[in-house]
């Protein structure tokens, strides 16, 4: 097996590359003087299971480099292309919510099917899809963070109050604190536009013996669980802890929220807020993946 990283994700990369027992795939990017892109595979993949790793979190400057390189891997005799995004990118958008808007989703899952064998991911935004299967015709896998939130949970935080900061966390943040045998609550959210976020909460007087556990999948202006925060201060509540399956941080974002809260996030997007390790699940899945689709030589 092969693994390319056309990323900057080096640490996960090798991870994988070691937990899968593979090599890491050689690769040459560069980009011309007019901006276009360069790329050329030093590896020989003829007959190779050859897996791409790319955080899509800045998918707009990936996504035609990741698109070649599948592209070329394939021209080149790879047995099979798959792609490992922790991050997948253009799910928030899965509705038309203004005429002629683009439910930018579908065609992006179309784009990624056209050109991957199969596709493994984590905790993707599936609020009105069920499954990627709805919008995606290749196999995938959708790694859950939550067990590994969960055991982080249970081994560095006393007496914990998992919190989530909307109707949609509600499933995943229960099946979190289930895991890790804690309480939680649901707070409610009313976004007004892109950085104006309300949120009302439940009757926390009982609660200040807890540690408040902030807990989503993505931290992106982190004005919820800012506001989130001043109210659980205000309860009275001791310094609270928040957690995100992708940590996006926009703008100052990470600094506002460090300034009033520990902030941690999992390796989906490579950052110093990361303390929970994905490779061994992320590599599971590639295993799993090729075993059913991939058939082997004779």
């Amino acid at each position: 097996m092969l693994i390319f990283n056309p990323d900057s994700d080096p640490a996960l990369a090798a991870q994988l590359t070691s937990l899968l027992d593979a090599q890491a795939g050689l690769l040459e990017q560069r980009r011309f003087p007019d901006g276009e892109s360069y790329l050329r595979v030093h590896s020989d993949c003829t007959d190779q299971d050859c897996v791409i790793l790319c955080n899509l979190f800045h998918p707009d400057k990936r996504i035609l480099p990741l698109l070649f390189l599948a592209d070329t891997l394939r021209e080149c005799g790879a047995r099979s292309v798959g792609l490992v995004t922790p991050y997948l990118a253009y799910m928030r958008q899965d509705k038309r919510f203004k005429p002629g808007e683009c439910v930018s989703s579908r065609p992006f899952a179309r784009l990624l099917s056209s050109a991957f064998d199969y596709l493994i991911t984590m905790d993707p935004h599936l609020h009105r899809y069920h499954s990627l299967d709805d919008i995606y015709s290749i196999p995938s896998r959708v790694v859950q963070a939550a067990p590994l939130i969960a055991h982080w949970i249970q081994e560095n935080i006393s007496a914990p109050l998992l919190i989530g900061p909307d109707s949609e966390s509600e499933q995943w943040v229960a099946q979190v604190a289930h895991l890790a045998e804690a309480p939680f609550q649901i707070l409610q959210k009313e976004r007004h536009g892109d950085y104006d976020v309300s949120v009302s909460l439940p009757d926390l007087d009982s609660a200040t013996q807890h540690t408040p556990v902030l807990v989503d999948d993505i931290i992106s202006s982190g004005r919820t669980m800012l506001e989130t925060i001043a109210h659980l201060q205000a309860a009275g509540l001791p310094k609270a802890t928040a957690i995100g399956v992708h940590g996006i941080f926009a703008g100052n974002a990470y600094e506002q929220l460090t300034k009033v809260a520990d902030v941690v996030t999992t390796d989906c997007i490579p950052h110093l807020s990361n303390q929970i390790d994905i490779a061994a699940p992320l590599a599971a899945a590639v295993r799993e993946l090729l075993a059913e689709t991939v058939t082997p030589p004779n």
